[in-house]
């Protein structure tokens, strides 16, 4: 009987839905996308968020299994927002989705801890496979943008030089990997434009690449952010 017992419980641990946090700042987006998890009876959607911030706030509060993520969100971005609840609760799973396809952005949101990346528009089916993908630890890129990543990451620059970067550069190519403009690195770091594309140019040089997509790679490569 115990052991029976024993199988049952497990049994529903098993079964027990999907909790997912949805960061959507689009209201007609946060309805459909709400709607749609909800038609399966293996998600369960235990909180919406409008801005990044109030994501972070949600996801360590309400302790979700996975979060769907937007980029473009008030106050906060999707990629700052990701890599700040990975670094507090690393195994909340987090899916990408949004209408920002641009290369670096695609890196930035890979770095910053996300599971998988789906570009708005895709279908719903791929959108579940990608969730469930996620939830069992794998990595889901969307067929649009999967074949550009895996360009970046297997660019001719195949081994990373030894460098010695200042921490004022290692400053500026953290922001850079976060996916920052040098607009926003400049107010970050109390720099002006003009000294933070002084410091672009040293690391580039640096890190022997030609433009800040590839210097956000081999920074990740040589585990220097």
């Amino acid at each position: 009987m115990l052991s029976e017992a024993a199988s049952s419980s497990s049994s529903v641990r098993l079964q027990a839905p999907l909790r997912i946090v949805i960061v959507e700042d689009d209201p007609v987006m946060q309805l459909g996308l709400e709607q749609f998890l909800e038609n399966y009876d293996s998600f369960y959607v235990i909180g919406v968020a409008d801005d990044g911030y109030s994501g972070i706030a949600l996801a360590l509060d309400l302790k979700p299994d996975l979060v769907v993520m937007d980029i473009g969100l008030p106050q906060l971005d999707g990629i700052a927002a990701t890599q700040q609840i990975k670094r507090k609760q690393p195994d909340v799973r987090v899916v990408m989705l949004t209408s920002h396809t641009a290369d670096y952005e695609m890196v930035a949101a890979l770095a910053s801890g996300a599971d998988a990346y789906c570009v708005k528009g895709t279908s719903l089916e791929q959108l579940e496979v990608a969730i469930n993908c996620a939830h069992t630890g794998a990595a889901y890129l969307d067929p649009q943008i999967a074949r550009r990543v895996i360009g970046h990451l297997q660019c001719k620059q195949t081994k990373v030089p030894a460098v010695n970067l200042s921490k004022r550069e290692r400053d500026v190519l953290a922001l850079i990997v976060e996916g920052k403009s040098n607009p926003e690195i400049a107010s970050e770091l109390f720099l002006s434009i003009s000294t933070v594309k002084t410091h672009l140019r040293s690391i580039m040089n640096k890190l022997s690449v030609d433009d800040r997509v590839q210097a956000a790679v081999a920074a990740l490569r040589a585990g220097l952010v």
